[in-house]
């Protein structure tokens, strides 16, 4: 198997051109060139005058005197105003539930009660979400050691590859949601297709530009997943592996994400920059682990926060809030913190270090490093 990871400048060439293309043009966006009203940039409420205008234009009713056409179009101006000042202003919408179909346990706090006048958070069904994104993610599921003795692909072979995609998607800067979901696709094909051990970095490139596609708004171009495997493929070999990925999921890519769940339950349990990011980090370390490919993503997400609570001390109890809104008790979880744990232990010093070395730069708060890693909480949970 290839392993380079030396970036390709064409790559990042057109991603800087494309960026700057787009920053020029946004600050040109309300510059209308054509001499008229920018767009959207005068819009409010001129119904009124819209109507009568459209009325002049309509021949009067035989019937009518031009007196009475004239006090008609007056009545249908004065309608049109005092409808739009008894309209309510944006801002100061009267409060509504916050859940559609949830009624909260007495125990439990409201954490989107301040969220219902932004409409982009959703807070009148974000928990109706939630369920259901807990249902997709039963549904596309793997089974627990999915690979089986029959296969050419073992355990150790897929976390070699995930290692290597982490130090490939660190070089091309994509986003998190991009590593998950290329060891979503990964986990899912294999488990219904069997592939040879030759094909095996195919089927990774293959689904990291997959999910590049899906998540990413410039993606990187088949000729750089062509070149990161050193052209152990061709274009054609990964276009082909494409579509048979594609087909045999059929085309169903929206298995939900670790991220998306631990983001809910740092709201619930109102954690600092620290503990989210270490609680990314032990997620990270869980991708590789083939023993634990079978774990939900929701599950994952909280015993990584509620071990990284744990670990940096302070207020660590699981409490109701966050047992509500994670849909796990603290003594559902303590099996898969121990599992987390133990990746914790071996990160720095195991065959499979890149989430380890990518989590030690500045940019991630070399939060691998952190003393308190090394410390009795994280031993007393391994081996409990």
């Amino acid at each position: 198997m290839a392993l380079r990871t030396t970036q390709n400048s064409n790559y990042l060439d057109t991603r800087t051109n494309k960026e700057n293309t787009e920053r020029a043009g946004k600050q040109h966006v309300t510059k209308n060139t054509f001499g008229t009203r920018a767009a959207l940039g005068d819009i409010h409420n001129k119904v009124s005058n819209l109507r009568i205008k459209d009325a002049a234009k309509k021949p009067v009713n035989k019937g009518l005197t031009k007196h009475q056409a004239t006090t008609s179009l007056k009545n249908i101006a004065e309608k049109e105003n005092s409808r739009a000042k008894a309209e309510v202003p944006i801002g100061k919408i009267s409060p509504v539930k916050a859940y559609s179909s949830y009624v909260l346990p007495s125990n439990v706090v409201d954490i989107d009660r301040e969220d219902y006048e932004n409409p982009q958070l959703v807070s009148e069904y974000v928990n109706d979400i939630y369920d259901y994104m807990r249902f997709l993610e039963n549904k596309y599921a793997v089974e627990a050691d999915y690979l089986g003795a029959s296969q050419e692909i073992n355990g150790r072979m897929r976390s070699i590859l995930i290692d290597w995609l982490i130090q490939v998607h660190l070089r091309f800067h994509l986003l998190q949601e991009t590593l998950y979901l290329s060891v979503a696709i990964i986990d899912r094909f294999l488990s219904k297709e069997r592939v040879p051990k030759k094909k095996l970095q195919l089927v990774g490139v293959t689904a990291m530009l997959i999910a590049s596609k899906y998540e990413e708004m410039y993606a990187p171009e088949i000729g750089d997943f062509e070149y990161i495997t050193d052209n152990a493929y061709t274009k054609a070999e990964i276009r082909r592996m494409e579509c048979h990925i594609l087909r045999t999921l059929d085309f169903n890519l929206g298995k939900p994400l670790c991220l998306h769940f631990l983001r809910r339950n740092s709201k619930a349990a109102v954690v600092d920059a620290t503990r989210h990011s270490m609680a990314k980090y032990f997620m990270e370390l869980t991708i590789i682990e083939y023993n634990m490919v079978h774990h939900a993503p929701s599950k994952i997400a909280a015993a990584a926060l509620c071990l990284s609570m744990k670990v940096l001390g302070g207020d660590a109890n699981w409490t109701d809030t966050m047992s509500f809104y994670s849909a796990y008790p603290e003594s559902e979880i303590k099996p898969v913190m121990r599992q987390i744990a133990a990746c914790v232990q071996k990160a720095d010093t195991g065959k499979h270090t890149a989430v380890y070395n990518k989590y030690s730069s500045s940019k991630f708060g070399k939060i691998s490093k952190y003393p308190e890693l090394k410390g009795p909480v994280i031993s007393k949970v391994a081996d409990s």
